[in-house]
């Protein structure tokens, strides 16, 4: 009976996951793709371009922290709505407006930072060249961030758009749009980059342009298609000039959280890139390409963590306890699935899996080889920490708990994590192999110390009527 719920319960969650899945892959894909141009450029457009991109990348990431708790919000006004409308002389409630008020407050909070976000993108640009970075570099970079800086609010306002539909479990069209931009992106980039097909020749801003434009057709495609769509129009309204304080606050509040949580996260895993780069070039070309891999993977974690979330905040929002712990467990096992398939390879075939990055018969190349496949032994098992944790702070997302897994993440990162990163990688002499154990060490404290706290959480309220959150 319990393998037939839980096969029950992994259909139901693959239905929202695997598109999520699909979508993140396919991002995955469009940063590549800018980086493949870029390198086509030359050394110093791809350093310039790179550095643009993961400043870029910083404030985009917090930005989506803010509206990510969006989905769990419209998941359990659908939900409270859904029930209200069942129960005979209920009059249906009022799910839709609340809805209604998510989305306007969502798409405030995302113009908003989105402003703020790209106004501290154009600062940053001035002062790097006081950051010991080459001039050359700096110039470059600083035209590059100008023409990404106004693709941060269609960004915003496409992931407002994903989120709804996500929460409304209805993102069927978001996969279609995500893999179409993909082609978009090369085109555009390749037309601006090269001034070809009519285009005026940009050269590396052409890079970036591109990826402003491509955010914001795909924010267009996106509302389009959820305009058209017969439960979600009436419900996407985006007069933000309308949106309700108080919900643009309890936002806000739950954001905010989230946000300093992806910050600490890309924080702890750039500092340990600088720590590995100090074992020398072929310790960081070893570090890059496995941490590409664990970032591929990762978006399979991310997919399942998002749909869990949306999952519990539905089973909550219907006073569905037992359900909400149960998604856990459907969780963490549909991920380990997938990381046991990942390790088999990493195990059985590690020149193969490292063969995008290096030329793993060439004696050139034959250290960093070397030392990213010991590297990989190490995460066969990093893998489902870092999964599990991800799973971790959406589950307790679902809850409306984002401090929690903020406070937990930084103690499992920081204080955890890093020491032992440093502890193993230098006190020990491990080099780059002990700062990957301190990797793992620190997601596995961080996985632990999450889901211990959701299922604390989900047992402190079993036989408590859940309190429903005020619009």
């Amino acid at each position: 009976m319990q393998v037939t719920t839980l096969l029950r319960d992994s259909r139901a969650l693959a239905a929202l996951a695997v598109p999520l899945v699909l979508t993140q892959l396919a991002q995955v894909a469009l940063t590549t793709t800018d980086t493949v141009m870029m390198g086509m450029l030359g050394t110093a457009d791809l350093a310039a371009g790179g550095l643009a991109i993961v400043i870029f990348n910083q404030l985009r990431t917090m930005g989506v922290g803010l509206v990510t708790s969006v989905g769990n919000q419209v998941a359990a006004a659908a939900a409270r709505a859904e029930d209200a409308a069942r129960r005979p002389g209920s009059g249906g409630g009022d799910g839709g407006e609340e809805v209604r008020r998510i989305v306007r407050a969502a798409l405030a909070v995302a113009t908003l930072s989105g402003l703020l976000g790209a106004a501290l993108m154009l600062l940053v640009g001035q002062v790097l060249g006081r950051l010991g970075q080459d001039a050359d570099v700096v110039g470059r970079a600083q035209t590059m961030l100008l023409a990404l800086a106004p693709g941060l609010l269609p960004c915003l306002w496409f992931q407002v758009v994903r989120q709804f539909t996500v929460g409304m479990r209805r993102p069927q069209a978001l996969l279609r749009i995500t893999i179409a931009s993909v082609a978009v992106n090369a085109g555009l980039n390749w037309a601006l980059i090269h001034g070809a097909w009519g285009m005026p020749e940009l050269g590396l801003p052409g890079v970036g342009v591109a990826t402003t434009l491509v955010y914001f057709l795909s924010f267009l495609a996106l509302y389009a298609s959820a305009k058209r769509d017969g439960v979600l129009g009436p419900l996407l309204s985006p007069n933000i000039a309308k949106a309700d304080r108080a919900t643009v606050r309890r936002l806000a509040g739950l954001g905010i959280p989230i946000a300093a949580t992806y910050g600490s996260e890309a924080g702890f895993f750039s500092v340990t890139a600088l720590m590995a780069g100090s074992f020398g070039s072929a310790a960081l070309a070893a570090h890059t390409a496995v941490n590409q891999l664990v970032y591929i993977v990762f978006q399979v974690a991310v997919g399942l963590s998002h749909a869990a979330s949306i999952n519990v905040s539905r089973e909550l929002a219907l006073g569905r306890t037992d359900t909400a712990l149960r998604i856990k467990n459907t969780a963490l096992a549909c991920a380990g699935v997938v990381m046991a398939v990942v390790a088999t390879a990493y195990a059985t075939l590690p020149r193969l899996v490292l063969s995008p990055f290096f030329d793993t018969g060439s004696p050139r190349d034959a250290e960093a080889v070397s030392i990213a496949t010991h590297l990989l032994l190490v995460v066969m098992v990093l893998q489902f920490f870092d999964c599990a944790q991800n799973i971790g702070v959406g589950l307790l997302r679902g809850l409306d708990d984002t401090r929690s897994g903020f406070r937990i993440t930084l103690v499992g990162y920081w204080a955890v994590g890093l020491p032992a990163a440093w502890l193993l990688g230098y006190a020990a002499g491990l080099h780059t192999l002990g700062i990957w154990l301190g990797l793992l060490t620190g997601l596995a404290t961080t996985a632990v110390l999450l889901l211990r706290r959701y299922g604390a959480s989900l047992r402190a309220r079993t036989g408590t009527p859940r309190a429903v959150p005020a619009a």
